[in-house]
This record gives C-alpha cells, sequence and structure tokens, in this order.
C-alpha cells in the first residue's frame, strides 16, 4: 500500500512538471508572437496607438479611460472574455463592423491565444 502512495504521489508530481513545462513554453510563444502587437497594444493597462490591454477581461468595449475609440466600438456593448476576445481576434470586422484595428495586424495577434 505505501509503495502504491508512493507510486502516486510521484505520477502526480510528474504530472504537474509536465504541465508546468507546457505552461512555460505556450507563454513563451505567446510573448514571441505578442511583438508584432506591442506597438499598439501594452499589457500594463497604458495607452498607445490602441487601448492597453491590462485588466481587458470584464472590460466592456469602448471604456478604456484615456483611449479615443471608434463610434462601432463604443457602441458594441461586449464585455471581454476569452471567448469574445478569440471572436474579436479571428476577425475583428465581423465583431465589430466598423472598428477601425486593422485585420491583417490581428491575425498575427490573434494567434498570440493559447
Amino acid at each position: 500500500m505505501k509503495a502504491f502512495n508512493l507510486l502516486s504521489v510521484l505520477l502526480v508530481a510528474g504530472s504537474i512538471g509536465v504541465v508546468a513545462s507546457a505552461h512555460a513554453q505556450n507563454a513563451a510563444h505567446g510573448a514571441q508572437v505578442f511583438e508584432s502587437c506591442a506597438p499598439c497594444h501594452a499589457t500594463n493597462g497604458e495607452n498607445g496607438a490602441g487601448p492597453g490591454l491590462g485588466g481587458i477581461v470584464g472590460r466592456k468595449s469602448g471604456s478604456a479611460t484615456g483611449f479615443r475609440y471608434s463610434k462601432a466600438m463604443k457602441s458594441a456593448n461586449i464585455v471581454w472574455n476569452e471567448k469574445s476576445l478569440d471572436a474579436y481576434l479571428a476577425d475583428p470586422q465581423e465583431a465589430v463592423p466598423g472598428n477601425v484595428m486593422p485585420s491583417r495586424v490581428s491575425r498575427t495577434c490573434a494567434s498570440a491565444r493559447i
């Protein structure tokens, strides 16, 4: 019984190590891909050519303080979550017709979703 318990602990610990390694690889890949998004978007909440993305989950579209949004984005009435962000990044013009984020740029940024 003690051997079974020890084996169980080792298997769980090994699984955690594999998952942690996979997350680290995904995070590194995401950071690399995000480099193409970073000229317009910061992750610390500061605005640039695009609104800051810090704290975007749970935030209503067009509501970041100090950023001048298109009328389309202000009136989209989207609350950003995993599903709405995935849809927007996959095709910004389909998700929010008339917004000003260029589709060609967003397709690159969309691949940062992991």
